[in-house]
C-alpha cells in the first residue's frame, strides 16, 4: 500500500490530468485550437520557468539541451496538442483519453528503434489486448457519433497526437536529455514550443481572438497552470519516489477519471460493446506496463 506521501500525489496528478480531457473540449469551437493551445502554453511557461527556479534547478542547458527544447516544443508542445484538440473535435474527451492510454506502445517501440531498449513478449501481448479493446471503443463511438463529425478522421489525428508524444518521450530520454534537470528541460521545451504554437496560429487562423467568457480563460489557466505546471514536478516526485514502471499506473487512473467526467458531463453512452472495451483496454494496458517492471 502506497504511503500517504506517495499516494495524494499519485492520486492528485491523476485527477488533474484526467480532468484536462474534458476540459479542453471548452478551448475548441469558437476560438481556433492553435491559439488557445498558444495561450495554454504562454501561461504554463513563465511558470514552469518559476518552479525551476523554485527548486533549485540550473536554466543553463548548453547547447545541445536548446536544440533537444526546440525538438520537445516541436513534438509535444506543439504537434501534440495540436492534434490532440483537434481529434476531440469529432472524438468524445473520454476516448481520446483511452487512445492516449496506448502511448505507452510507441514509447517501447520507439525506444527499441532509436534507443535500442529491449520489449518483452509479454509487452506484445498486453498491447494487442488494449488495442482491441479501443478498437471496440471506436467501433461504439462510430455508431454513435455523437458530435456529428468524422471519427475516422479523430482517429488519424489522435493517432498524429500519440506519435508526436512517443517521438517527444523517447527522444528526451536520450544522453543529452538525461544530463539535464528535468524542469528546466521542461522549461524550455515549453517556451520554445510557444513560440512555434503562435507561428502556426497566426499563419493558419490569423490574428489573435480573445475571447471575453471568463469560463474560457479559467480553463485556459486550469489547462496551462494546473495540467501543466503542477503535475509535472508532483509526477516525477512519484517516479522518484517508486519508480517509472509503478508510477506509469497513473495513466490508468487518468483514463478512469476521464472516462467517468465524460460519462457524467458529456453523456458518454455506455453499450455492452464499449463496456468490454473499455475492460480490455485496461487490463491490457496493466498487463503491458506489468511486462516494462519485469
Amino acid at each position: 500500500m502506497l504511503r500517504p506521501a506517495i499516494a495524494l500525489p499519485f492520486l492528485l496528478t491523476a485527477l488533474i490530468w484526467g480532468s484536462t480531457w474534458y476540459v479542453i473540449t471548452g478551448q475548441i469551437g469558437d476560438v481556433p485550437a492553435s491559439w488557445s493551445i498558444t495561450y495554454r502554453f504562454a501561461l504554463a511557461t513563465p511558470a514552469m520557468f518559476a518552479v525551476a527556479l523554485v527548486m533549485g534547478r540550473s536554466l543553463n542547458i548548453g547547447r545541445a539541451g536548446h536544440l533537444l527544447a526546440v525538438f520537445i516544443g516541436l513534438t509535444q508542445f506543439c504537434l501534440n496538442f495540436n492534434f490532440v484538440y483537434r481529434a476531440e473535435l469529432h472524438l468524445t474527451s473520454g476516448v481520446v483519453a483511452v487512445m492516449f492510454g496506448l502511448l505507452m506502445v510507441p514509447n517501447v517501440l520507439f525506444g527499441r528503434l532509436i534507443l535500442k531498449q529491449p520489449v518483452t513478449a509479454r509487452f506484445l501481448v498486453g498491447s494487442a489486448v488494449a488495442i482491441a479493446g479501443i478498437a471496440m471503443l471506436l467501433l461504439h463511438e462510430a455508431r454513435l457519433s455523437p458530435l456529428g463529425g468524422s471519427v475516422g478522421t479523430g482517429i488519424l489525428l489522435a493517432v498524429g497526437g500519440i506519435l508526436a508524444a512517443s517521438i517527444a518521450n523517447v527522444v528526451q530520454a536520450n544522453d543529452t536529455g538525461r544530463a539535464l534537470p528535468m524542469v528546466s528541460l521542461l522549461a524550455w521545451s515549453m517556451l520554445y514550443g510557444t513560440i512555434i504554437d503562435f507561428g502556426l496560429a497566426w499563419a493558419t487562423a490569423g490574428p489573435p481572438i480573445f475571447p471575453d467568457r471568463w469560463e474560457y480563460w479559467a480553463g485556459a489557466a486550469w489547462l496551462g497552470l494546473a495540467g501543466s505546471v503542477v503535475t509535472f514536478p508532483l509526477y516525477y516526485t512519484i517516479v522518484r519516489k517508486i519508480g517509472a514502471g509503478r508510477a506509469a499506473y497513473n495513466a490508468v487512473l487518468v483514463i478512469i477519471v476521464a472516462m467517468l467526467i465524460s460519462t457524467v458531463v458529456e453523456g458518454y453512452q455506455w453499450s455492452w460493446l464499449s463496456a468490454g472495451g473499455g475492460v480490455l483496454a485496461l487490463a491490457g494496458m496493466v498487463l503491458a506496463l506489468r511486462a516494462r517492471k519485469t
